[in-house]
Order: structure tokens, then C-alpha cells, then sequence
């Protein structure tokens, strides 16, 4: 069974994250969604609400594709989750050549602890190259429209979230 790793904070989960879960569940025969616990990027939503929308997202997404996917929380260094997991292959969305830069350091400190583990980096849909989770937040707090950027169950609960906070 070929088993892939998508990680990353999601959030919130964009539509951009929504095309890199749907393109590498037609690559793998389960993808595991890793929801870093990252302190140091002091995310918006904690970690039940993080993992409640990708489940509900990804749900669908399964249906859809066929593909087992599952919501995997995790604290430790990527690689050790994807030897948890058991993922032979950890999937990345690039937006743009800075995303490149950065992804390219971690590719070399992944393969220098694990070069069993592969790497494979899908582009994100010219539509969604500009979306990133912490400007659709910037845009949601300012009242604009995030529509084209997250579904309307996120974008619900992004505003509820934010209504919240003030």
C-alpha cells in the first residue's frame, strides 16, 4: 500500500490545500493530512478545530477520489511522523519560487535523516497559487470577501471565529 503525507498548520484549510489533498489521493492509495502543532506560528483555530474542518473536508474529498484519507496530528519532526504513519512519500504544494526555496532546505535535511522517504511537490492550480491561510485570515478580519479562497463551511467558522476574538 502506497501511503503519502500531506503536512502543514491548515490554518484554516484553504481550496488550495483542498487541490493538493484531492491531486495526491489520485497518486497514493492513503493519504494521511499532517496537522502540525506548530507553537511557534500561534495559529488562529487550536488543534480540534483545525482537525474538525479537514475531517469534514477531507471526508467528502475520500468520497470523491476513493482514496483512505486520514487526519493525523503531530508535534514531532516531520519525518519521524511519516515513519509513524508509515509513509513512504511526503507530499508538498508550491505556490511560487519562494515556497521552492524554502521546501528545498527541507527535502535536504529530510533526506539527510531518512533518504528512504521521497518527496514529491504538486503546483497548486494557477487559481489557487495566491492563496495562502494567513492572508484569507488578514482579508476575513478586514471584512472582505474569502469566498474564492475556502469553502463556505470554513469560511462560516473562520467568521464565527473572528467575531469571537474581537
Amino acid at each position: 500500500m502506497r501511503i503519502g503525507l500531506y503536512p502543514g498548520t491548515f490554518d484554516p484549510i484553504t481550496l488550495g490545500h483542498i487541490d493538493i489533498i484531492r491531486r495526491a489521493s489520485l497518486l497514493v492509495d492513503r493519504l494521511v493530512i499532517g496537522v502540525a502543532i506548530n507553537s511557534d506560528k500561534s495559529p488562529l483555530f487550536d488543534l480540534k478545530d483545525r482537525v474538525s474542518m479537514l475531517e469534514e473536508e477531507c471526508n467528502y474529498l475520500s468520497g470523491q477520489t476513493g482514496t483512505e484519507i486520514v487526519v493525523h496530528p503531530f508535534e514531532n519532526l516531520l519525518i519521524n511522523c511519516a515513519h509513524d504513519v508509515g509513509a513512504q512519500v511526503i507530499v508538498r504544494g508550491l505556490r511560487a519560487v519562494a515556497d521552492f526555496e524554502y521546501e528545498f532546505q527541507m527535502v535536504g535535511m529530510n533526506r539527510s535523516l531518512d533518504n528512504s522517504i521521497e518527496t514529491v511537490f504538486l503546483m497548486a492550480e494557477a487559481k489557487h497559487q495566491a492563496i495562502a491561510s494567513k492572508l484569507v485570515k488578514e482579508i476575513a478580519r478586514l471584512n472582505g470577501d474569502i469566498s474564492k479562497f475556502v469553502t463556505p463551511h470554513v469560511a462560516k467558522r473562520l467568521l464565527n471565529k473572528l467575531e469571537v476574538s474581537n
